[in-house]
């Protein structure tokens, strides 16, 4: 018996109306020529013949006696698919009004008496304009508790329910070994055990972890407390504050929701252009938008912005299910109104990020001990969550972000869905009291499609925010379509002799810190 992780319940203990923990999609699917019925009764039965492929189908919470510790996962009695896979009503609607149906079922919390997923299948969408001559589209909006599901469990997930080709693969048979038990096979005095044997590995984990985790994070801090070099080093804050926004709110239980959609292949070129990654070109198109939609609608600070961005903490060779995940944040450089200056600003965060998390990665925590978790997380730190969100203390606290950026890779092949080929793939993710936008971006067959998530409250006009990013990606193949690009002429340090040079943008990694030094 194997308690959820610390992070895992996590999830769980902090959910409340206002902040729902779950991540979904929305995707678009063209159904094969001369298809008649309905989707929604075809996708059903598809994942009644998988459902023993993914954990995630058929296992549901079971909570310790007197909340001593972490839940634990149990196989259900029974798996109600009316209740999971819904049809959505409507017919003939537009992907902006599928949209918005999304965005309000993803503001409802998942129900914990049954396994923690929802599918809901709108029958019939209009095909969008750029996209003249796709055949007969559904939509498919997937609902999965955090708590349940990470990068892993989704590739698990992905493998079970889709496949390669049009045509539906055969599967083997369920084999019930190794399966969880069920809830009514879990006696109390063995629940109880659990959660003290968990709790005593854990601390004995974090007594070995210790020493090599205050060595890492202390010789972090140390580097990140100074800037310059030889005589000109300079104490600085190791963690540079957001400044306020209109992001940075407490947040209701309504949500809306855009997307976006850019060509893969040249994102990939254009970041090569300027000698970067494609999360550095994302990140610049996602600086350069914001700057519009503030511009617009709000004010922007003569500070950058700052963006939460998840990292992964998983090995190569981890195959549990579990999440493994921290955050770390990284400037976006929206105060610097040249462009070219700007990507060099993110390209900078960007490598402190990279020889940061290589010091900390293998010593940051995903776990801490279960026992009293559910009084401790769950009971005061959900009610500290919640004060925080609706006393109006959001907006007057320092920020450590504005908003969440999050960049998940993808298969680069079509995928099928009970024979139809998935077209769109947006994803919906989570937002919070003090980060009321996220946006997240997911790579899929030549794709990158965009997921804005918002609370409908503080940034109401995320259609704005979906247009401003693809006219970003039209200035940056303006600007970086070219390799070696050139950067404009810019004032050398002070201690250098007073000349102005023209300088490039980096070309490779290795140039990026020259570059940025001389476009500071």
């Amino acid at each position: 018996m194997k308690p959820l992780s610390g992070l895992d319940a996590t999830f769980l203990y902090l959910e409340t109306p206002e902040t729902p923990m779950h991540v979904g999609s929305f995707c678009l699917y063209e159904l094969p020529p001369g298809f008649k019925g309905s989707f929604h009764r075809a996708v059903k039965e598809h994942i009644a013949r998988r459902m023993h492929l993914a954990p995630i189908f058929t296992r549901r919470l079971a909570f310790m006696p007197f909340d001593l510790g972490h839940p634990i996962w149990v196989e259900a009695d029974q798996v109600d698919l009316d209740f999971h896979i819904h049809k959505a009503p409507g017919r003939r609607l537009t992907v902006r009004q599928a949209e918005a149906a999304a965005a309000k079922l993803h503001s409802r919390l998942i129900d914990r008496e049954h396994p923690l997923w929802e599918f809901h299948i709108f029958d019939d969408i209009r095909p969008p304009a750029d996209m003249p001559h796709a055949g007969r589209l559904a939509g498919f909006y997937s609902k999965i508790h955090h708590a349940a599901l990470d990068g892993k469990g989704g590739t698990v997930l992905a493998n079970a329910i889709l496949d390669i080709g049009p045509t539906p693969r055969e599967v083997a048979p369920p084999d019930d070994a190794g399966r969880p038990r069920k809830a009514s096979e879990l006696k109390i005095g063995e629940m109880i055990g659990a959660v003290f044997s968990n709790s005593l590995v854990q601390y004995a984990k974090l007594a070995r972890s210790l020493p090599a985790a205050a060595s890492s994070l202390g010789g972090t801090i140390a580097r990140r407390s100074v800037r310059g070099g030889g005589d000109g080093l300079r104490a600085r804050m190791p963690l540079q504050l957001a400044p306020r926004t209109i992001f940075n709110v407490g947040i209701t239980p309504q949500r809306a929701f855009a997307t976006a959609t850019l060509p893969f292949a040249e994102c990939k070129a254009l970041a090569k252009n300027v000698g970067g990654s494609f999360n550095d070109i994302v990140l610049w198109i996602c600086a350069t938008a914001l700057r519009d939609y503030l511009a617009r609608h709000g004010t922007l600070p003569k500070k950058p912005l700052v963006a939460a961005m998840p990292v992964s903490l998983r090995e190569e060779s981890n195959k549990e299910l579990n999440n493994q995940a921290s955050i770390t944040v990284v400037q976006l450089g929206t105060h610097i109104g040249n462009p070219l200056k700007r990507m060099n600003a993110i390209l900078e965060s960007t490598a402190k990020v990279k020889e940061a998390l290589a010091g900390l990665k293998s010593v940051l925590p995903t776990d801490y001990p279960s026992l009293f978790a559910p009084w401790l997380v769950g009971g005061a730190g959900k009610a500290v969550f919640r004060t925080y969100g609706r006393s109006g203390i959001t907006e007057r606290l320092p920020a450590i972000a504005n908003l969440a950026i999050s960049n998940v890779p993808g298969p680069q092949v079509p995928l099928y869905l009970a024979g139809a080929r998935m077209v769109t793939f947006h994803p919906l993710s989570i937002v919070m009291h003090g980060l009321a936008l996220n946006i997240t971006i997911q790579t899929y067959a030549g794709r990158v499609d965009f997921g804005i998530i918002a609370d409908r409250k503080a940034v109401p006009h995320v259609h704005d925010l979906a247009s401003a990013l693809e006219h970003a990606f039209e200035e940056a193949k303006g600007l970086f379509a070219a390799p070696d690009v050139q950067a404009p002429e810019t004032k050398p340090p002070r201690k250098k002799p007073a000349k102005k040079a023209a300088t490039k943008a980096p070309a490779g990694v290795a140039r990026k810190r020259a570059a940025v030094a001389e476009a500071a």
